[in-house]
């Protein structure tokens, strides 16, 4: 296993942002083995930080975004494909505004200020995403197909109806020479005829022949390739930059028809829903040790993946046997609400209480829920899988944010704070 790395010193750029046109300020630094990558909106209150995770990961037109309102983050991709090319594991990202600069369209620009900044190597082995079996996504026209493999061979096709783009296809085994060489400097594309219908829906105010490949119908304006192929290398650059939100080095044979934001984060989430080993799953009688639950409010089948103090994903099979399905409804059953929020919190305390001594003799209560969104209903024959994080810890008391979903499509979130107590 390779060891865990971040960078020696602290590093800054400055420019305007793509999508909303802001003046940004973006500093790299150095982070503890094991934090992953983080971002920090020094311009808002407080301070608040958002890890670089697919559970953040919003469904967004033309950029990857990480969070909603006014603390959401836009536009992430170059900056975490510069990371994730730099074989970085742990690092803040401070930024004083919503999205970080565009300076010339690419990712080499973040590449260089990382490596100036010199990246080390700083204890613990680098965590990993390894697939034991075959995946594969469609969302609309973007295809995805993932096979086990033990580096990163990315083989990406695109198709626009365009005299200089056309139909282009790459394949690159990624790893920090060939990032640096072939995908770095990779700018973003777009077309001429779409500024004004693009523009009003609030996007690329900040675009310009500068940081964008700007094509009319003639060819690009104001600016040269760097290869003939740029554009489909800007597409593998951009899927590098999404692939970073598994929060692991991603292993894996992937061919991609057609990428885009969306697609690669619904592909992300599936990597990870098949990545998980026998070694990380944790049963039945475990989950029984740790939780005092038992029928029939246990709610928690099995744990598929567990990073202490960090994050976990749990499962919960719903059948027509629930006990709750006898009243609610008779002739449409549909698992209350309350109880999916249940079953996260009870992810949640597998998270909290496998982290302590003695979890037999301790209690998991709740203290408030918060954001809590019910999106689709569930029946019997769904299976809920949920992605809990721990966003802070003081002493006995910490804040996790969850998210339930049934076959990928988001049924429930909340935000929620718990307290762990003697029995």
């Amino acid at each position: 296993m390779s060891s865990r790395r971040t960078i020696a010193a602290r590093a800054e750029l400055a420019g305007v942002g793509l999508h909303l046109g802001r003046d940004c300020r973006l500093a790299f630094m150095p982070a503890e083995a094991g934090s992953g990558i983080l971002f920090r909106r020094t311009d808002l209150p407080g301070s608040p930080e958002t890890p670089a995770l697919v559970t953040r990961a919003r469904l967004s037109e033309r950029r990857t975004q990480l969070g909603d309102g006014e603390g959401g983050l836009h536009t992430v991709e170059h900056v975490l494909a510069a990371v994730m090319g730099a074989g970085i594991d742990d690092l803040v990202i401070e930024m004083d505004s919503a999205e970080p600069p565009i300076l010339d369209g690419s990712a080499r620009p973040f590449l260089e200020s990382l490596n100036a900044a010199g990246i080390v190597e700083h204890g613990g082995a680098a965590d990993e995403l390894r697939l034991a079996e075959c995946v594969r996504v469609v969302d609309g026209e973007s295809v995805y197909i993932a096979h086990p493999s033990p580096v990163l061979d990315l083989e990406v096709t695109i198709n626009f109806p365009h005299p200089m783009v056309g139909m282009q296809k790459g394949r690159w085994v990624v790893n920090e020479g060939s990032f640096a060489s072939e995908l770095a400097g990779a700018r973003t594309f777009g077309f001429v005829s779409e500024v004004e219908s693009l523009r009003a829906k609030g996007l690329i105010q900040g675009a310009s022949a500068e940081n964008t490949l700007a094509l009319d119908a003639s060819g690009v304006v104001g600016n040269e390739l760097r290869w003939p192929d740029e554009f489909v290398r800007h597409k593998a650059l951009d899927m590098v930059g999404d692939l970073a939100l598994a929060g692991r080095r991603v292993r894996a044979r992937i061919s991609a028809v057609k990428p885009s934001h969306r697609g690669t984060v619904t592909f992300v989430r599936e990597l990870l829903a098949h990545s998980h080993t026998e070694g990380s799953v944790i049963g039945i009688e475990e989950i029984m040790r740790v939780l005092p639950h038992r029928y029939p409010f246990l709610l928690v089948d099995r744990v598929l993946e567990f990073e202490e103090k960090k994050r976990i994903v749990g499962i919960k099979n719903v059948t027509i046997n629930e006990p709750f399905f006898q009243g609610h409804f008779p002739g449409h059953p549909v698992m209350p609400g309350v109880l999916i929020i249940e079953a996260m919190a009870q992810v949640g305390g597998v998270l909290l209480m496998g982290a302590i001594d003695d979890p037999e003799s301790r209690v998991v209560y709740i203290m408030s829920l918060d954001n809590v969104k019910f999106r689709k209903p569930v029946r019997p024959g769904d299976q809920l899988r949920f992605e809990v994080e721990m966003l802070q810890v003081r002493g006995p008391v910490c804040r996790v944010r969850g998210v339930a979903r049934v076959d990928g499509d988001v049924v429930c979130e909340a935000e929620m704070a718990a307290m762990v107590r003697d029995k």
